[in-house]
C-alpha cells in the first residue's frame, strides 16, 4: 500500500440538482484527486473534518483510496462481507450486461448466506437467498427504498450476523469462503460449470477490497485448491439422431397450439444449430426461404431471457449482439429444405408480429424459457421411451443444437465451415463435441491395421516349422 502526507483538502462543494442538493468533500492525496458525495451538509462537514483531523495528527494518507491510513484500519474492521458486496454489486452494475447481472447476484448470494457468525441461524434458506438476489444485490431494487416486507426481515438478520471482512485474512475463513462456491445456498451440491461462476464473483469481489484497501492481499491465494478438471465436452447421450429428432418434434406439434407455434422454433435450434436467444431473435427479414432447396438464415443479433428486473431498458430480452461475435457482425447459416418447409409453414400459419419477429407466445409477448422448455418436457414424455425419458437424451431444448453439429461433424464437414455456422472457434468446436462424433474410433482401428499391414506369424496358412 502505498501513503504519502502530502495531501490538500478543498472546501465542500454543493450541487442543487432538480431533486435535491447533494455535497461534496474534495480532497487532493499525492497529486490524485479523491471525492465523496452526501445527500445533507452536516454529513459531508464531519467527513471533511476527519480528513483534517487525521491531517493534523500527522497520519499518512493512502493513495489508492485517498483516505487515512487510520480511517482504513477502522473501515477495515467495521466492513462485513455484505456491506462490501453491497458496494462490489454498485461499482460492477453498470458494466455488466443484464443476464450477468443476474449471474452475479445469484453467485454472490449463495457465498454471503454462508459468511455468517451462525450458520443455519435464518430458520428460511431460500428466503435469505431470494432477499438478497432480488433486492440487496439488484441495484435499481435497492436505490428504490426499504426492502419489501417479506424481505425485511432476512436483510436484517444479514445485516447483524455477516462476518467483518477483515477475517477473510483468517485461513479458515478463506476455506469457508472458497466452500461457499462448491454448494447451494440450500446446500445441494453445485455443477463444476456453476462452481467455476461462483468463483469468478468471488475472487472480484476480494480483488475489489484488496483495490479498496479494505484487504492486504488476496486470502483465497494462500489455500490449495483442487485443480479442476475441465467438463466442457458435450455428453454423447444427450445427442438425438435424425429419427429421435422428427419424432419429437412431431411431439411438439402434437401439444395443442402452444406447441404448433414451437415446431419451427425448435426445428430451427435442431436443423441450423442455432442458440435458442438467436432464435428468439430471427425476423422475417433474416431469412431466404426459397420454394425448393437449400436456404439461409442471416441474423445480427440474440435475444437471450434475462428478466426486466435486470436490464436498463425494462425489457425482459433485450436484444444483444451475436455471442462471439462485434455489434453488427452477420452469420449466416445454411437452411436445409426440410427447415424451409417447417419455416414456410410457420409464417403461412402464425404471421409474424409488427416488428417482424417470428416466434412468439399466444398474445404476442416474448419467449420464455419457462415456456418452451414446459412444452419440450411433454413432447418428450408423450414420444420417448419410459428408459429414454428418464435418460438425458434432449433434456434441454438446447440438445437439439448439440445434435445439429453432432451431426455436421459425423458427415465430414470440415471444422472450420462447422465452427463458422455454429459461432465457435475451431478450438472450442472439437474439444467440445470430440467425443459425439460416431465411429471415429472404428475408423481409426482400420487406418492402424492399413498402416501396419499383416504379420505372417498371425495367418492361419503360415507353417511354423517351414524353413
Amino acid at each position: 500500500m502505498s501513503s504519502t502526507f502530502d495531501v490538500h483538502i478543498w472546501e465542500i462543494r454543493a450541487y442543487k440538482g432538480t431533486r435535491k442538493t447533494t455535497y461534496t468533500v474534495r480532497w487532493k492525496v499525492g497529486g490524485r484527486e479523491a471525492r465523496k458525495t452526501f445527500d445533507t451538509k452536516a454529513l459531508a462537514e464531519s467527513f471533511r473534518a476527519e480528513l483534517i483531523r487525521a491531517q493534523r495528527q500527522g497520519s499518512p494518507f493512502d493513495i489508492a483510496t485517498g483516505l487515512p491510513e487510520s480511517q482504513l484500519r477502522e473501515q477495515r474492521n467495521r466492513t462485513t462481507w455484505y456491506q462490501h458486496t453491497l458496494t462490489f454489486i454498485d461499482m460492477k452494475w453498470p458494466t455488466l450486461s443484464g443476464g450477468s447481472r443476474r449471474t452475479v447476484a445469484e453467485s454472490l448470494a449463495t457465498i454471503t448466506c454462508g459468511l455468517v457468525d451462525d450458520p443455519g441461524g435464518y430458520p428460511d434458506s431460500k428466503q435469505l437467498f431470494r432477499a438478497l438476489v432480488h433486492w440487496a444485490f439488484n441495484l435499481p431494487a435497492r436505490t428504490a427504498g426499504d426492502p419489501p416486507e417479506d424481505y425485511a426481515a432476512a436483510i436484517a438478520w444479514i445485516e447483524r450476523h455477516s462476518i467483518r471482512l477483515s477475517t477473510l485474512t483468517e485461513p479458515r475463513i478463506a476455506r469457508l469462503a472458497y466452500n461457499c462456491t462448491l454448494k447451494a445456498a440450500d446446500g445441494t451440491p453445485l455443477k463444476q460449470t456453476s462452481a467455476a461462476t461462483k468463483r469468478r464473483a468471488l475472487s472480484g469481489a476480494i480483488g475489489y477490497a484488496v483495490e479498496l484497501g479494505l484487504l492486504e492481499s488476496d486470502p483465497l491465494q494462500k489455500i490449495k485448491i483442487p485443480k479442476q478438471r475441465k467438463a466442457d465436452a458435450v455428453d454423447r447421450r444427450v445427442v438425438v439422431n435424425p429419427s429421435q429428432a422428427r419424432l419429437l418434434l412431431d411431439g411438439v406439434s402434437a401439444q395443442g397450439e402452444a406447441g404448433r407455434r414451437l415446431v419451427a422454433f425448435f426445428a430451427t435450434i435442431y436443423f441450423a444449430g442455432l442458440r435458442p436467444g438467436e432464435v428468439i431473435a430471427l425476423r422475417r427479414d433474416d431469412l431466404y426461404l426459397p420454394d425448393k432447396g437449400w436456404g439461409e438464415l442471416r441474423f445480427f443479433e440474440s435475444s437471450p431471457y434475462t428478466g426486466a428486473a435486470w436490464t436498463d431498458s425494462g425489457e425482459a430480452q433485450p436484444r444483444k449482439a451475436l455471442k462471439h461475435r462485434a455489434e453488427q457482425e452477420c452469420r449466416i447459416v445454411p437452411a436445409h429444405p426440410e427447415l424451409v418447409r417447417h419455416l414456410r409453414q410457420h409464417l403461412e400459419t402464425f404471421a409474424t408480429t409488427k416488428d417482424g419477429r417470428l416466434f412468439v407466445n399466444g398474445k404476442g409477448n416474448p419467449l420464455t424459457y419457462g415456456t418452451y422448455s414446459y412444452i419440450w418436457e411433454r413432447a418428450r414424455k408423450a414420444v420417448l421411451t419410459e428408459s429414454q425419458a428418464a435418460s438425458p437424451l434432449a433434456g434441454r431444448p438446447y440438445d437439439l443444437r448439440h445434435a445439429a453439429v453432432s451431426t455436421w461433424l459425423n458427415a465430414g464437414v470440415p471444422a472450420t465451415q462447422i465452427a463458422e455456422w455454429a459461432g465457435h472457434s475451431v478450438e472450442i468446436l472439437l474439444s467440445t463435441y470430440a467425443k459425439c462424433v460416431d465411429g471415429q474410433e472404428e475408423q481409426a482401428r482400420k487406418r492402424i491395421e492399413e498402416a501396419l499391414g499383416t504379420n505372417d506369424a498371425d495367418s492361419d496358412d503360415t507353417d511354423p516349422s517351414s524353413p
